[in-house]
């Protein structure tokens, strides 16, 4: 599990407890953006008594997804077949991995789902809860996927998932960066599966989200999903040039 962190010294800890007790035989590496509250020390005295915690420090702040996308390619260097990720927090509870390892075998990545019968949340106001129900319904619509909870960041990625979507190509780097790669998922034709999860609102420390960070998400899904249709218009324009798609004559009585 690829766990990237930023000022999250009260939350590091407990959480790689809770999901070293949960999963034994789960690998876990920790990729810090250089935190200046401690955090990536406080990882590194854990790990330094327990071998199948890691990490990788990193020397500044450069946003979600640059710091999974480095995570990913360690992992991917270091041999490993499956690739998970989730919050440093404790929104996503180790306790609950269980069901998205279950639900691996006949998916390519899997997400455990907020959005989804069975999916829920525990101490969010309800201006956020729409806000991410709102922008989930929008990107959705916008780019024609059937994801119901695509900006969640509880995942599982094959090997050749990450391999397959080209990981060098992604631009995004906050939190549009989980929207980003369901979207490169579904586009190379794998399959997704979601599971429900139970998603706690942080009790220590303070969340990473803020008014650019939803502005860039905004603005980057609306110009794939622009993008999107346009693919569409170019390749319905190609299937009515090809050769033998003219319209048949329907007039009656032509012979």
């Amino acid at each position: 599990m690829v766990v990237p962190t930023y000022d999250e010294a009260d939350n590091i800890v407990p959480l790689l407890r809770r999901l070293r007790a949960a999963q034994p035989d789960v690998d876990v590496l920790v990729v810090d953006d250089g935190s200046p509250d401690g955090t990536g020390a406080l990882a590194e005295q854990y790990a330094a008594s327990d071998s199948a915690v890691s990490v990788l420090h990193r020397t500044e702040k450069q946003g979600l997804g640059a710091a999974y996308l480095h995570g990913f390619r360690v992992a991917l260097e270091r041999g490993y077949d499956v690739v998970g990720e989730m919050d440093a927090d404790g929104s996503h509870q180790p306790e609950q991995l269980g069901r998205l390892l279950e639900a691996l075998p006949g998916a390519d990545l899997v997400i455990g789902s907020r959005w989804v019968p069975g999916g829920s949340i525990v101490n969010w106001p309800r201006h956020r809860e729409l806000l991410s129900r709102g922008g989930n319904l929008y990107t959705r619509t916008l780019l024609g996927i059937g994801v119901r909870d695509a900006t969640a960041g509880f995942r599982l990625f094959r090997r050749e998932t990450l391999e397959r979507i080209h990981l060098e190509e992604t631009a995004s780097l906050g939190y549009v960066f989980q929207t980003d790669l369901a979207h490169r998922t579904l586009r190379a034709g794998l399959r997704v599966r979601e599971v429900p999860i139970e998603f706690v609102e942080r009790v220590r420390g303070e969340s990473k989200m803020s008014r650019a960070v939803a502005t860039e998400s905004l603005r980057r899904i609306t110009a794939w999903g622009i993008e999107e249709r346009a693919q569409q218009l170019r390749r319905a324009v190609r299937r009515l040039r090809a050769p033998g798609t003219a319209p048949r004559d329907r007039t009656l009585g032509r012979t």
